[in-house]
């Protein structure tokens, strides 16, 4: 709430500049959050040298959650664990204390398929296991999980196993149900020691979408397709979910396949509720909170926020409107690559105002090659219009 952030300083005491917060995501493809920040900053400085910009590299909880950690003060801990389709991959988790933020979409992601293909029926989430089991292994007591971008089908059994694997053995990736790579049917003597091992460890999942994990709106019919399945796919996948549901239900004793998010990240969201005991919870909001951003609001005069593209999905759950939403009582502005919402649905969101590259250079190839200067630029319009 705005009453509980630290009073600021008189402006007298704290330099006669302006304070500026940019808390942008990721141009996706073209610019990382902190570039962003640096060449909004560069813009805003030019008319106002006197300005303090702070940078808050920020995610929706899908690609980019482990830079934001990183820009925020983690320490990167690098891993190599195993790729969607078993290859070795350099990823790791961000530490601070005893927690540890471990991002999905680096080790088990689409961006993570060889040659970008996809492989609907065999991806696993197995490396993203061998993450959290390193990081729990090296004492983090609280781990962040951010789901987005995944590659696999396999309702978290390839993740289950990748937790379970003992140090320096290598993976076999058999499937169970047949064809989901890295997982073994669970048995009562593994999920219990998996369950020893993970005692007093907390898992937080960053989780944007309410689909369960089976059925029409479940994890294969939803997303399968996304991630390359064909119709007749679609449904060999969605009856494996529900075989591992049954499984997983007899183990444990309930049956969590239609409950809301279990159908996350190709079912992730299932396996880390019903054999993780992880809480849920959106993911921008759960990043903000990571990265301190109610504490870097404290005097703050305007909050620039943004990602490539500002359309329907920006409404729903996305870095720019949760933003908006935590500033509240600042002024908020937005910067983008192209601009599909109306001026009301922004305000709506609490934007103020939105400041598109293609405002600038309609060539969007152009946009996409050069955005630095530009995004320079529409830092200038934004100090002269909303900081005076």
């Amino acid at each position: 709430m705005r009453d509980a952030r630290p009073i600021p300083p008189p402006r007298a005491e704290r330099g006669a500049g302006f304070r500026v917060v940019v808390a942008s995501d990721k141009f996706k493809g073209t610019l990382t959050s902190s570039e962003v920040a640096a060449a909004v900053g560069a813009g805003v400085r030019r008319v106002h040298p006197d300005a303090t910009v702070v940078s808050v590299p920020v995610a929706d909880g899908g690609d980019g959650t482990l830079a934001a950690a990183v820009g925020a003060g983690y320490e990167l801990v690098p891993v190599v664990a195993s790729g969607p389709t078993g290859e070795p991959v350099k990823s790791g988790y961000a530490r601070r204390g005893d927690t540890a933020v471990v991002e999905l979409a680096d080790v088990s992601g689409l961006v993570r398929l060889p040659g970008g293909v996809p492989a609907p029926l065999t991806a696993t989430s197995y490396g993203t296991g061998e993450l959290i089991a390193a990081a729990v292994a090296a004492g983090c007591t609280r781990i962040i999980l951010g789901i987005g971008g995944s590659a696999s089908t396999d309702g978290g059994a390839g993740l289950i196993a990748g937790m379970s694997q003992s140090p320096g053995v290598t993976p076999q990736l058999v499937g169970w149900p047949p064809g989901i790579s890295g997982a073994n049917p669970p048995s009562q003597g593994s999920t219990l020691a998996l369950r020893d091992r993970l005692r007093g460890v907390r898992v937080v999942v960053a989780c944007d979408v309410d689909n369960p994990l089976t059925g029409a709106r479940g994890a294969a019919v939803v997303y399968g397709p996304q991630k390359g399945a064909t119709p007749a796919q679609v449904v060999e996948l969605d009856g494996r979910l529900s075989a591992w549901a049954d499984q997983v239900a007899e183990l444990t004793g309930r049956d969590l396949r239609d409950v809301p998010g279990a159908g996350a990240a190709g079912g992730v969201g299932f396996a880390a509720l019903a054999l993780l005991d992880a809480e849920l919870r959106p993911g921008i909001e759960l990043v903000l909170e990571m990265v301190g951003f109610d504490e870097q609001l404290a005097g703050a005069d305007l909050v620039i926020t943004g990602e490539g593209a500002l359309d329907e999905q920006t409404l729903h759950g996305k870095a720019v409107a949760g933003v908006a939403a935590k500033a509240a009582g600042i002024p908020v502005v937005a910067v983008c690559g192209i601009n599909r919402l109306a001026s009301n649905q922004l305000q709506e969101a609490g934007v103020r105002a939105a400041y598109a590259l293609t405002e600038l250079e309609p060539d969007v190839q152009r946009c996409i090659a050069e955005p630095k200067p530009l995004l320079e630029q529409l830092g200038e319009r934004i100090a002269v219009e909303h900081l005076r």
